[in-house]
């Protein structure tokens, strides 16, 4: 278990060639932005799915309490 885990790192370190190094950093950080974005869109989604419900809500009482 932990030698597969640090396994990654092992070769990170023996190749010392900064061409994979960037290539880890811009995967992490495109990884970090892709993550951001989908929770800020499941975010939006719940905030307009929890108005929505409580428009129909006041709009069905306010119906209900004039008739």
């Amino acid at each position: 278990m932990g030698k597969n885990r640090s396994l990654p790192f092992t070769i990170l370190l023996n190749s010392s060639s900064s061409t994979v190094v960037a290539v880890v950093v811009v995967v992490e950080v495109v990884v970090v932005v892709v993550v951001i974005v989908v929770v800020v869109v499941v975010v939006v989604l719940v905030v307009i799915v929890v108005v929505v419900v409580v428009v129909v809500v006041v709009v069905v009482v306010v119906v209900v309490v004039v008739l």
